[in-house]
């Protein structure tokens, strides 16, 4: 497996997971554009989109950075068509750009609301819809989106209905185009983790340090991506990927890794995980008692 003269095109990528992944890929010379907001620190937020740059291109990937807002259409055309200048093409879309705002209904302003579908469904479409030309056409090209499995159970939507609808909503978006692009040999799949992973809208927002040593580290979602970017995309589409399955389907076993160093407790299982996926796992993985049936 290699990404070598491979590009990338991802919304996000200052940070947490979508950097991860991008280092991750960088390390067999990938090309890389990340298309993100952060031009300038920000206090509650490592990192920026020019220091992601660097930290891909130490890793051994050539890195295109672009101030983008995912839910600006012009913004997003701009950004596709310069990485496709700068590179030649795209051969991998990762919509990782995210919202979060687990709150209930009554707690929810429709401002929060319409950010978070703007920015998830909305972007999630708008992004792979403008890479299908240059995608079509590729060696094995693929749109990952970082969306969970489609569990229509009503205990994912009693306590944040507006978070899961936009986030449903780019795991619809696999399920619809990978279909719709399966005559164009464009795969299409969501990557999901089993456990919380320790970024910063854990920390800020899903329980702070508390929650965060309960999480794995971002690592494991860039292994992941990189198995499965890697796969046949003729064959490996349509799926509902979760990060420790798909590694251990390549024969991984020491998940203990991933863990936060020196941690050795119970880990919390992220949303939208199945009862019976949360059994299916090889580590010490809990549900959270808020979403047990």
């Amino acid at each position: 497996m290699s990404l070598q003269g491979k590009t990338i095109f991802m919304s996000g990528g200052s940070r947490g997971i979508g950097l991860a992944i991008a280092k991750r890929c960088a390390r067999d010379g990938a090309n890389i554009a990340i298309a993100a907001k952060t031009e300038k620190p920000h206090p509650k937020l490592e990192g920026t989109i020019y220091t992601a740059a660097k930290e891909i291109e130490a890793a051994g990937g050539n890195v295109l950075p672009i101030i983008c807002d995912i839910r600006d259409e012009e913004a997003v055309d701009k950004a596709v068509n310069a990485c496709v200048d700068k590179f030649g093409g795209i051969d991998i879309c990762i919509n990782n750009a995210s919202a979060v705002s687990p709150t209930p209904t009554t707690a929810t302003p429709m401002k929060r609301y319409d950010l978070m579908n703007q920015v998830n469904a909305r972007g999630t479409f708008l992004l792979s819809q403008k890479c299908h030309p240059h995608l079509k056409g590729r060696e094995n090209p693929h749109i990952v989106n970082l969306a969970p499995p489609l569990d229509m159970s009503s205990r994912w939507f009693k306590n944040h209905t507006a978070y899961t609808m936009a986030k449903y909503g780019m795991s619809m978006c696999t399920l619809g185009m990978a279909e719709e692009f399966r005559k164009d040999g464009i795969a299409v799949n969501s990557l999901w983790p089993m456990t919380s992973i320790n970024t910063a809208a854990v920390r800020n927002i899903l329980g702070g340090n508390s929650m965060a040593k309960m999480s794995r580290t971002p690592a494991i979602m860039a292994d992941a991506a990189y198995l499965l970017v890697n796969q046949n995309a003729k064959d490996y589409t349509g799926q509902f990927v979760i990060d420790e399955f798909i590694l251990a389907s390549a024969g991984e076993t020491d998940f203990k890794q991933y863990n936060q160093p020196g941690y050795d407790g119970p880990l919390a299982a992220d949303f939208f995980i199945p009862s019976d996926w949360v059994a299916r796992s090889k580590s010490n993985v809990m549900e959270h008692p808020s979403y047990k049936e």
